[in-house]
Order: C-alpha cells, then sequence, then structure tokens
C-alpha cells in the first residue's frame, strides 16, 4: 500500500505517472488520429489568401469568443447543416511543419455566434469588414470589440490604389474629406471568414445525393433480381462515402473493411442500419435511410457484396434475411 504521507518519491512518481497517462489520452491520441483524418470528397483546400487570413484570426485570437463546432444538439441546428466532423477540419487544422502543430481553431467560449458556416450564413465581404471596424454598425447589440488597427483613415484626395474603401455610415466615422480603407490583413481576415462553410454531406434527399438510384429504380423491371450485381450496387449506392476500397473516408465516413457490425454472424444491426440509417453520437457523418429506395433484394446484394469483399468473409444476406428485419422495423415504427 503506498503512503503518500511519508514516501515522496512515490507520490511525486504516482503524480508523474498521471500526468503523463492524461497527457496521452487527451493530447497526443487525439492529435494523431486528427492528423490520420482525410478530406471530404468536395471539401476545398484554404488558397493562400485564406490561410493568411487564418494567421490573422489565431493573432486576433478570435477564438476566444467564437467556435467552430457544432455540436450533435437541439441548440447548435442554427450554427450548421449538420453536426461537426473531424474531416471538417483537414485543411485548416494540417500541421504547420514537424515541430509545429496547427493553430486551435475551435475555441470553448460561445460569447459569440459560432463560425463553422459564417460563410454562407454571411457571404458580403462589406459586411465583415464594417462589422471588425464597428460591430455596433451592422449587429447594435453586439458586444464585440473593435477592430481599428485593422483599417487605416486617409485623405480622400490621396487615395491609394486599389484601395479597399469601407463604407462606414456618418454615425460612426464623420470626418469630411477622409476614408475607411482596409489593410491587407483585414482583407485576408474576410477571405478566411467567407471561406467557413460546412461541406455538403449525404441528406435525407437521397435521390439527389446519389443520382445513381434512380437508374436502378428505373431498370427494377427489365433487369429483376436475377441480374442484381453486388458490386456494381454498392458501387453506385455506397461508394460515395465508403468508397470503392471499403475503406470510407478516415474521420468522415467509417470503413467495412473488417468491420466487425459488418463481419457479424448476425446481420439483424447491419440491415437495420441499412434500411434505418445511422446517426449516432460518432466522429463520422450522417448515413441516410435507403429502406424506401432499395428492394429486400437489392439490399442483399450490397450487403453479401460488403461481407465478401476487401477480405471481408461472412455469410451471404438473403433476400429473406431482409424482409424480416424490414418486417421487424415496421412493427417498431407502427407501434
Amino acid at each position: 500500500m503506498l503512503n503518500f504521507h511519508k514516501e515522496h518519491k512515490n507520490l511525486v512518481l504516482t503524480a508523474g505517472g498521471v500526468f503523463i497517462a492524461l497527457s496521452i489520452l487527451i493530447a497526443i491520441l487525439p492529435a494523431f488520429q486528427m492528423q490520420g483524418t482525410e478530406p471530404i470528397p468536395d471539401e476545398q483546400p484554404l488558397t493562400a489568401n485564406e490561410r493568411e487570413g487564418l494567421h490573422v484570426y489565431v493573432a486576433e485570437n478570435c477564438m476566444a469568443c467564437h467556435t467552430q463546432q457544432v455540436r450533435n444538439i437541439e441548440m447548435d441546428k442554427v450554427w450548421g447543416d449538420r453536426p461537426s466532423i473531424p474531416s471538417d477540419y483537414f485543411y485548416s487544422k494540417k500541421r504547420m511543419d514537424v515541430w509545429r502543430q496547427s493553430p486551435s481553431i475551435l475555441g470553448s467560449e460561445r460569447t459569440g455566434p459560432d463560425l463553422t458556416n459564417i460563410g454562407k450564413r454571411q457571404p458580403s465581404e462589406d459586411w465583415h469588414l464594417l462589422h471588425l471596424f464597428n460591430p455596433r454598425a451592422v449587429v447594435p447589440a453586439s458586444v464585440m470589440p473593435s477592430y481599428p488597427w485593422l483599417f487605416r483613415e486617409v485623405d480622400s484626395a490621396y487615395m491609394p490604389k486599389d484601395a479597399k474603401v469601407v463604407a462606414v455610415p456618418k454615425q460612426y466615422f464623420n470626418k469630411p474629406g477622409k476614408k475607411i480603407i482596409a489593410s491587407y490583413d483585414a482583407l485576408r481576415l474576410v477571405d478566411y471568414l467567407k471561406y467557413l462553410k460546412q461541406t455538403d454531406m449525404p441528406s435525407g434527399d437521397i435521390n439527389d445525393f446519389i443520382p445513381a438510384l434512380k437508374k436502378i429504380q428505373a431498370a427494377r423491371t427489365e433487369g429483376g433480381a436475377q441480374s442484381l450485381d453486388g458490386a456494381k450496387l454498392y458501387s453506385q449506392v455506397c461508394a460515395a462515402c465508403h468508397q470503392d476500397t471499403g475503406n470510407g473516408i478516415v474521420g468522415a465516413f467509417p470503413s467495412l473493411v473488417g468491420s466487425s457490425i459488418v463481419n457479424d454472424d448476425n446481420t439483424e444491426t447491419l440491415i437495420k442500419i441499412v434500411i434505418q440509417g445511422y446517426n449516432a453520437r460518432t466522429d463520422y457523418g450522417v448515413m441516410p435511410p435507403f429502406g424506401d429506395q432499395l428492394t429486400d433484394a437489392e439490399i442483399a446484394a450490397i450487403l453479401t457484396h460488403e461481407r465478401s469483399s476487401w477480405g471481408n468473409d461472412a455469410a451471404p444476406v438473403t433476400e429473406d434475411d431482409v424482409a424480416k428485419v424490414r418486417q421487424y422495423v415496421e412493427m417498431e415504427l407502427n407501434k
């Protein structure tokens, strides 16, 4: 039994061990996991100007008041189309070099509104510049401080070439013959803020996200169950997220390779996920339901392909298996 009152060496070693363990669990492991994420297919990298704007954002400590993370709770729905996932930060959180980690931009305070989707909510450059010069000019009740050092007051007769003039209302700036122009840093900061838009993910409107489903549904009367090709159906319906390799996209869509759910002898959970969709509070995007889009035979063909590909070696899924689970799901919904 350790006696921390008398054995100070043990106290120091234990405290040090706990500190190291917590550091690994809370800081080091998440950092390594973050570096292993991949971008969402349509996600755009930051341009040179936008990345400079990110550096200005960090230098001005904007994350002290603003977050960039939509939580999977009701009160956060106003800030984004969906909860944030690791892949959302693939480009902005890339490691700067071997020795320097990317700057922390997620924030922890919600003194100001979340900025995850500010580029969609407010795409106007003029609005952002005026807001930075004096937030009360556009949001009367704002508690955000002004950033006058990001702007310059110049004589109208000696306006620099290509200067960006900020249209400031007279009650906030009224000096005849003078204008307010945005500095280089202000323009780059606005470039970064306009970049902040959530990348579109699969939604409930599956036909729009996966146009191939329309072709599949139209071809049913021609091919019938005998012509079902699980690999082809998977490529048309599932590969957009889970990829042709089945590896998914780290930080966005889970891998099917070696998945315990995909390879489980009991296929009920796997079938229910395809029929009902999946929206657990995890690090992955929402999977929409396919029960109304695919027949029992089509779902069986897709799942059989998944369970026999990429090194997976599990028994086939039959049309009867899917029908039984679908009947159970419908009974649960009608209770």
